[in-house]
């Protein structure tokens, strides 16, 4: 027997085991196969483990998502994204510049298509901002568990949002982000002490400060030690 000879239910049964890839290259083999991958119940989980495969087109963005996780541990994240923009050099810039909007604008498309999200866990994108995350909260507000790993231009702003948008949520954990401070963490745990809540390192890591603000820290710093 055929492959495409089996019913509908069998292909999709077959389609599950397969990762989006495989997926994606079996559908261009013929029309039968193209229906088979567009089937929205195939497309409840989405993984990329590099913000370029985002724009791969070999996955289907659908109401059915219901789990989403973005990873990358490349050293150009470190290296590069992570930099304070002020410190980075030009060719710095240029390279940033090639995938800073890739992250932020999936994720736009996710929050106008996909409102029934359940789990949002996005590592190292050191691109998405807290009006991305915002915006993630208000239009999906099923979401029960967001995980934020060393996403540089994460606030206490996206804390506080999370207060007033993120009713359903259940879990949070915002480990290794310079700029969320342990005052907005403990105003988190004070209005919502159901909320399981984890900050490995954040709070207590330098946060971002402009060259100015740097200097001012300097002489103070240097008064202190002049009259101590």
């Amino acid at each position: 027997m055929l492959l495409t000879e089996l019913n509908q239910h069998c292909l999709v049964h077959l389609f599950s085991f397969l990762d989006k890839e495989s997926r994606s290259r079996l559908s261009r083999t013929c029309l039968r196969l193209k229906k088979v991958f567009e089937e929205p119940c195939l497309w409840t989980r989405l993984q990329f483990s590099s913000p370029t495969q985002l724009r791969r087109g070999d996955f289907i963005l659908s109401p059915s998502l219901r789990f989403l996780t973005i990873s990358w541990f490349s050293i150009r994240v470190q290296q590069v994204c992570n930099i304070e923009d002020w410190l980075k050099s030009s060719f710095q810039k240029d390279m940033c510049s090639q995938h800073d909007g890739l992250v932020r604008d999936f994720l736009q498309r996710v929050y106008q298509m996909c409102p029934h999200l359940l789990e949002l866990s996005l590592s190292g994108c050191a691109h998405i901002s807290d009006q991305d995350v915002l915006c993630v909260l208000k239009s999906c507000p099923k979401l029960r568990c967001l995980h934020l790993e060393n996403c540089v231009r994460i606030t206490d702003a996206a804390l506080e949002g999370l207060l007033t948008y993120g009713t359903s949520l259940q879990e949070v954990r915002v480990d290794f982000c310079r700029n969320i401070s342990q005052s907005a963490l403990q105003r988190v745990r004070q209005s919502r002490p159901a909320l399981r809540l984890r900050a490995e390192r954040s709070g207590c890591m330098i946060p971002d400060s402009k060259p100015a603000d740097r200097e001012d820290i300097r002489r103070t710093l240097q008064k202190v030690l002049l009259f101590s």
